[in-house]
């Protein structure tokens, strides 16, 4: 498979309304959509998630665009490819980091090489599953009340889980108040690292309230400390943040830093290594789910096709496109019919990229050839 060209676009699609965590609020989105063509004119997609400024994690869209474009894409243009695996397990290895940026060209070899397969992106990765159980995943609101009447449109619509997102004086009293009107909803509680091992005897309150899981309470790089505060919780710790690769698995579970683990595909750098985390947890009985990062019906339809993984056992955050966005950028966008996804048999990612509403969303664009493997604007 060689590709003969790469195209990045940056993209900024619109959030409905306001999507805020304990690191801050979101308006819109903004992100790099990557298409890699290969010699016969075959297009892959994928996204980075990698938001413009550095509060998830160290990288953002600008770092992502200088990485992909100075040294990800010259060595996918120079390189033949006979599987995706060889990207993270040969070509990018001398990188550090950047997970995000490796993860977004991967994604998208990973999507040419299903379509070329004539198979479904879900199949060539070993996927089983041909529905997913998805959830829903609440920001900080105003108010408790707000955040109820949430709730109940989304059981309304069918979906199997939710997340409320939570920060120190937004939380027990949240989780009491919820609990009490939903006495029996899958309810899970998500600190984005808001938290230390200070607030022990808070986190602990939370033990009263039959929760999934607690999703990364402590610090975006600590396996240490989770571990410690694992042994004193009733409630399953869920790693996010903290897990980057395999390695980082191996850590969290050997240290019992965790009995949950979320994966994000840009996280940890792609399909390949998420595959690889499945399989470790799944030797270790550690269920997973996907998590998401507010992407597009492209990135999402990327996190349907790793979530039919069989380890991936309890509900994901790929929600319905509508929930977020007036128009997402793919056709069909992707739906939510009682709180399931129908895993797509089309091949590759299953979801078709409308160019006119990419090109509507775009601000700016660079082609990446072959043949002159430089950048020229577009």
């Amino acid at each position: 498979m060689k590709i003969k060209q790469v195209i990045l676009r940056h993209l900024k699609l619109d959030l409905l309304e306001p999507f805020t965590t304990s690191f801050g609020t979101e308006y819109n989105r903004d992100f790099i959509l990557v298409e890699a063509i290969s010699d016969d004119g075959i297009s892959g997609w994928a996204e980075s998630v990698a938001m413009l400024d550095p509060l998830y994690n160290e990288e953002t869209l600008k770092t992502n665009w200088h990485i992909l474009e100075d040294y990800l894409i010259p060595i996918i243009l120079k390189n033949e490819i006979k599987h995706p695996d060889e990207i993270s397990e040969k070509y990018f290895t001398h990188i550090r980091g950047n997970y995000m940026a490796k993860a977004a060209l991967e994604g998208a070899v990973w999507d040419l090489y299903a379509k070329k397969q004539g198979a479904s992106l879900s199949n060539v990765l070993g996927g089983t599953k041909k529905k997913i159980e998805v959830g829903v995943s609440i920001g900080i609101k105003d108010s408790i009340d707000s955040t109820l009447d949430i709730i109940e449109a989304r059981l309304g619509e069918g979906y199997k889980r939710f997340k409320l997102k939570i920060k120190p004086g937004w939380d027990v009293e949240l989780i009491d108040k919820v609990r009490k009107v939903y006495p029996e909803i899958p309810l899970m509680a998500d600190a984005n690292s808001a938290y230390t091992l200070k607030d022990i005897d808070r986190l602990s309150a939370l033990d009263d309230f039959n929760l999934m899981m607690i999703e990364q309470p402590l610090a975006y790089n600590d396996i240490i400390d989770h571990a410690d505060l694992q042994s004193r919780l009733k409630t399953p710790i869920c790693l996010d943040e903290s897990i980057h690769s395999l390695e980082d698995a191996r850590k969290a579970i050997k240290l019992g830093s965790c009995k949950i683990i979320n994966i994000k595909i840009g996280r940890v750098g792609g399909l390949t290594e998420s595959k690889k985390i499945h399989d470790l947890c799944l030797e270790h009985g550690i269920p997973l789910w996907c998590g998401g990062m507010l992407e597009s019906g492209i990135g999402r339809a990327h996190n349907i096709a790793i979530t039919s993984l069989p380890n991936f056992t309890l509900p994901g955050d790929t929600a319905a496109s509508s929930l977020y966005w007036a128009e997402d950028i793919t056709d069909p966008e992707v739906t939510v019919e009682n709180g399931m996804i129908s895993v797509p048999e089309l091949p590759g990612i299953g979801y078709e990229p409308s160019m006119e509403k990419i090109k509507k969303y775009t601000i700016h664009s660079q082609t990446y050839h072959l043949s002159e493997n430089v950048a020229r604007n577009a």
